[in-house]
């Protein structure tokens, strides 16, 4: 894909970070305002390279989240609008379905709140199933009931990317990678944009900066509640010649209390098949992490589900053990290491792991200070709230 490599001296828009959701809000801005001038600043020499290439590639349907949140409205509005993007623009992508299973009746009160959410979320394709429409989807799968979501599906989300990088670029933006962004601040007309190649003087900006969302959103004088707390997330995947254990794509049903689903079986838009993943407080800038409030108050309230991830973490039969729960046949010869992601994860000042999107605004700066998955399904969405937003705003 091509890029500009220059980052240009003067913008009317300037959009921190190159992932799904920046080049999203990118393009939707210039779509809105051609007349205007939109660069977007990306520290990595790619596109993508972060959280946008490091996923499950699933393109969630709405059933986890709380009814009326920003997360319910954005992911069905954006799995819609996903969809139609890459029927339009040829990118493969497949509605496999999701059965989300419970393997004891303890777990069947979560089960049924799932639906709820569900049906009052308006996610088409929802049916509930016994222990034989379990078989009949997958039949390497046990369990006491599922939930089947017809609406979920696959797909390639750095394709995804790039694609609207290309659209971007056609409409006039620029893409300037290798640029990372240390300073925003404030003038009467401009916005000084501090990079590691210079200075942007920028009209305004709209930071979808990720890992560094809340940094960026600080030194512009937000106030520093949330705290971006890096979780790594490794997975591993089935050996080819196992691949036949998973039709499409099965899930526990999670905790509710937690804004992870747990360990799942994900069918990939290229065949392969992955096991996890785990959630384990990231290492890099671990200090910067340890140094806030929320960290520790997070570390009491779920020390327990810390440790069993811990543990998972170290020894893949762990992993493997969670899964064959629900896939019984599951061995720990089934697999191999595939990849791991940071999914960044906003922590409240309490210790509250924040389970919404979040926003906030500066001065002439607009931030996106939450947004962990379902934000590449939701992108599209997100993108257009955000340009709502900056319309009133700018």
């Amino acid at each position: 894909m091509p890029a500009s490599v220059e980052v240009p001296s003067r913008c009317d828009i300037a959009v921190v970070g190159g992932g799904i959701l920046g080049l999203a809000v990118a393009r939707e801005l210039i779509g809105r305002r051609p007349g205007k001038s939109v660069c977007v600043l990306e520290r990595e020499q790619r596109v993508g390279a972060h959280q946008t290439g490091h996923n499950s590639g699933v393109i969630h349907s709405g059933i986890y989240y709380t009814p009326g949140s920003l997360k319910a409205q954005l992911c069905v509005e954006g799995a819609a609008r996903l969809y139609a993007y890459c029927e339009e623009r040829g990118i493969p992508f497949e509605r496999c379905g999701k059965l989300i299973v419970a393997t004891a009746e303890r777990e069947l009160g979560g089960l049924d709140e799932l639906e709820r959410r569900g049906r009052a979320n308006r996610v088409e394709g929802l049916r509930r199933v016994d222990a034989e429409g379990i078989r009949e989807l997958e039949p390497h799968v046990t369990g006491t009931a599922g939930l089947h979501c017809a609406a979920t599906g696959i797909v390639d989300f750095e394709a995804v990317a790039r694609g609207l990088a290309e659209d971007l670029l056609a409409a006039g933006g620029t893409i300037a990678t290798g640029c990372e962004v240390h300073e925003l601040s404030a003038g009467a007309r401009t916005l000084r944009v501090g990079h590691s190649g210079g200075v942007l003087e920028a009209g305004h900006a709209v930071c979808c900066a990720g890992a560094w969302s809340d940094r960026l959103a600080v030194a512009s004088g937000a106030d520093p509640d949330p705290r971006v707390v890096p979780f790594r997330g490794a997975y591993l995947k089935l050996v080819p010649e196992r691949r036949r254990l998973v039709r499409s794509l099965v899930y526990p049903v999670p905790d509710p209390s937690l804004p992870f689903l747990g360990v799942h079986l994900t069918r990939r838009i290229d065949g392969e098949v992955l096991v996890g993943p785990t959630a384990l407080l990231g290492t890099s800038g671990l200090a910067r992490t340890l140094a806030w409030p929320g960290t520790w108050r997070m570390f009491r309230r779920w020390w327990r589900t810390g440790a069993r991830e811990l543990r998972q973490a170290a020894f893949r039969s762990a992993l493997v053990a969670e899964a064959a729960r629900y896939l019984p046949e599951l061995r720990r010869s089934d697999v191999s290491p595939a990849f791991a992601g940071v999914r960044a994860q906003a922590v409240a000042r309490d210790g509250r792991l924040l389970d919404d999107f979040a926003f906030s605004t500066t001065e002439r700066a607009l931030h996106v200070r939450n947004a962990p998955s379902p934000a590449a399904t939701s992108s599209l969405a997100i993108a257009a709230r955000v340009a709502d937003r900056a319309e009133r705003v700018f």
